[in-house]
């Protein structure tokens, strides 16, 4: 038996709305967005026999732990419906041949297999996660003819006004084009906050946890407000946006891979910041993979290794501050001969950061695709605040390729010749 606050039973209001098509629950951590929209899917797959439903985020792993083994098999007891769960292909069966798929937007073999199917209902799950070019391609599997109404569920903590999201839903703008959205009447955004969900939170914390963070934390967890570009951002959104590249990517005369190590690899632990960059011959910088991780030593040393293989890379850029020569030994395990360089912080993060911040401004740096959680990082960075891992690593990489080989301290086989995305170096 499931109790619904009021905020959810406005929300049940809005989402069986028929002239709505895509809705989006915008508000603070904790406020039960992912319980109600996973019992409106339920309600839906119980009401059309055979229809096919996706909850899908960026990271598999996290739609797996979050959605799969903990919010969607308590919101089924509750409604007390038996189901099966594949472990392999990770969907729910219900009695009448429902099907409702998880799915992680960061693999190209699960995004394949699940955009291979259509469905009835897609939900993206944290939002502000995904980026606007895989929103719009899974929505073009939102096509299973039956009697259901097609709908697109959204969920985000609210991120800034520059965000997509903001365009999307709040401006009703093509965030791309900046033209109006057809049919604007079909979207709908509905704000829902802890406060909305205080029966259901323990005692503190509203009042202990979401209270004691940081200004701009409280206002977006709490308070689930959408925030300026923070002043004093070295990054600006415009400042990529208006420079990402499309199509194929120009020759690339040398290609890094910048790190930036956690020390533990606790579930609890920083990520290890792992960023691929190429430079062309106009000296045009080109960012082609984020492939960061919060995993053991083991598991990033693995994922540095495969990101320098599958880019052809030259060569590992490995900040030692905090992890010694942790970075070469982990590598070295995996690959003897990988070539490699470390570098020490000895400069401030501001005065490391500041000449990459002002290639982007100028228009010298273009990002290959979207990374969503990299770009985060960088537009909300403010000089003086605590060490983001992603922003390091591709402050280390972009760095490297302005810094002759001969000024860095190099290990390994030295390859500075011209390699291409996808050469082996």
């Amino acid at each position: 038996m499931i109790t619904k606050t009021a905020k959810q039973k406005e929300a049940i209001a809005l989402l069986n709305n028929p002239d709505i098509r895509q809705i989006l629950l915008s508000g603070g951590s904790r406020s039960g967005k992912t319980f109600i929209l996973c019992y409106a899917v339920i309600v839906r797959a119980l009401k059309e026999a055979g229809s096919r439903h996706a909850i899908l985020r960026f990271h598999f792993r996290d739609v797996k732990n979050a959605v799969g083994r903990d919010t969607m098999p308590t919101v089924l007891k509750l409604i007390g419906t038996p189901y099966q769960l594949d472990k392999t292909d990770w969907f729910f069966t219900l009695p009448n041949g429902s099907e409702i798929w998880l799915g992680g937007l960061d693999d190209d073999d699960r995004v394949e297999k699940i955009l291979g199917l259509e469905y009835s209902t897609i939900y993206f799950n944290e939002t502000s996660q995904i980026s606007y070019h895989a929103m719009t391609t899974a929505l073009t599997r939102l096509a299973q003819k039956n009697s259901l109404v097609n709908r697109a569920y959204f969920d985000c903590n609210p991120p800034t006004k520059s965000h997509w999201l903001h365009k999307y839903f709040i401006e009703r703008l093509d965030p791309e084009t900046r033209t109006p959205l057809p049919n604007p009447d079909r979207y709908a955004v509905l704000n829902v906050n802890p406060t909305d969900n205080i029966q259901n939170l323990p005692e503190g914390y509203i009042e202990d946890t979401l209270s004691s963070l940081t200004e701009r934390k409280r206002r977006r967890f709490r308070d689930g407000e959408w925030l300026d570009d923070p002043e004093g951002a070295l990054w600006k959104r415009s400042m990529i946006n208006d420079h990402r590249h499309i199509g194929a990517v120009p020759d690339l005369v040398r290609i890094v891979v910048g790190v930036d190590p956690a020390v533990t690899g606790s579930a609890t632990s920083d990520e290890t910041g792992i960023v691929v960059v190429g430079r062309a011959r106009n000296d045009h910088l080109y960012v082609l993979g984020d492939y960061s991780i919060r995993g053991s030593p083991l598991d990033w040393a693995n994922r540095v290794t495969w990101a320098y293989d599958k880019h052809g890379a030259d060569r590992v850029i490995g900040e030692v501050n905090n992890g010694g020569d942790l970075v070469e030994v982990n590598l070295r395990t995996i690959n003897k001969t990988i070539a490699y360089s470390d570098v020490h912080a000895s400069r401030g993060k501001y005065i490391r950061a500041e000449p990459i911040a002002g290639r982007y401004e100028k228009g010298e740096v273009h990002h290959v695709g979207e990374f969503v959680e990299l770009e985060d990082q960088m537009c909300e960075w403010v000089p003086g605040e605590g060490s983001p891992d992603r922003m390091d690593a591709l402050v280390w990489a972009a760095t490297a390729l302005a810094t002759p080989v001969s000024n860095i301290r190099a290990t390994g086989r030295n390859t500075t010749g011209v390699t291409k995305p996808g050469a082996k170096a």
